[in-house]
Order: structure tokens, then sequence, then C-alpha cells
């Protein structure tokens, strides 16, 4: 194994829970694993791009790109598997020091989005994860959760909440291992 090769895995499956076979529907006049695997190709300090999936046509998406095609198996495939599962089992898919998790479902993330990222984690970042600022006023089991309602704020306000959005996610198989 090259010290610290850096693979970026493109997860994609065949069973789409709320938008059926959303990975292969037509977008911005291509498809969102088109897309991804497009966007990635550009990207600098990747050794190796993989695409894994249950789907024969997603895997074939993957040839025609002349990228890694990985036959996934069906639990990890399902909605059945947990993410912490799943990501310890895209682990055995490479055979790479580094992992970058990268679904097709940010389409809008840049080459040179995921470049800085590359960079940012060489630089002794443990970890990268890409997230999105919440500004909005939000609720949690019928009660507000950043805000009081009698005084509630304008939305710019608010605190500082960050959701992870998996756009980009770089990190170290040993980490994942369990």
């Amino acid at each position: 194994m090259k010290k610290d090769k850096l693979t970026a895995v493109i997860p994609v499956r065949k069973g789409s829970q709320r938008v059926k076979n959303k990975n292969l529907k037509p977008f911005a006049g291509s498809t969102l694993l088109d897309i991804k695997i497009e966007t990635l190709k550009k990207v600098i300090g990747l050794d190796e791009i993989v695409v894994s999936s249950d789907s024969k046509e997603m895997l074939d998406v993957a040839r025609k790109h002349n990228v890694t095609a990985h036959r996934r198996e069906h639990y990890y495939a399902s909605g059945e598997v947990n993410n912490s599962d799943f990501m310890a089992n895209l682990t055995t898919v490479v055979n790479s020091e580094f992992i970058m998790y990268v679904p097709c479902t940010s389409p809008l993330l840049s080459s040179e989005t995921i470049s800085e990222c590359i960079v940012k984690f060489r630089k002794g970042f443990q970890n990268i994860v890409t997230v999105s600022l919440q500004k909005h006023h939000m609720w949690l089991d019928g009660r507000p959760l950043n805000y009081n309602p009698s005084e509630s704020p304008n939305s710019q306000d608010l605190p500082d909440i960050y959701s992870v959005n998996y756009g980009c996610c770089i990190l170290s198989c040993v980490d994942l291992e369990y």
C-alpha cells in the first residue's frame, strides 16, 4: 500500500429510499453520478476513484469513466446497515491509508473545494468533513432548540449551528476499523 494513499469512494445504490434511482436521474444535462466522477477527476491529490454499488448500471457508469468499480454486498447497500458499519466496510473496499467519502448528493461541491479539503488534511488535520451553517429557528421534540419563542431573534442573530453535510469526508481507514 502506498503510504498516505487517498482513495475517493462514491457510494451509490440502486435502492435509494427517498428518491428512487436518484444517482442516474437526469440532472443539469447529466446525472449525479457522472457529475461526481467528472468533478473528482479534476481533483488534485487523489490516488484513486472508486464507485461502490450494488447496481450493475452504476458500475457500468464507473467503467465508462475509467474509474474503479466495486460491487458492494447487499447488506452494505441496504437500509439495514448503520452509518458506522457502512463506513467501516468502505475501508475494506480500498487498499488505502485514507478514504474520501464523497456521495453524489452534493453535486455543486467543486473540485477546487475538494482539493482545498485535501490540502488542509495533508497539513495535519486528522479528519475533514464538510458542514453547513444552519441559521434557522429549530425545534426538537416539540420544543425550540436554539431560541426562546417569546423573544424570537432574527435568523442572523441565532447561534451558529453546523450540520454535517457529508459533501466531502476524509478519514483514516484505521480510525474507521473496529
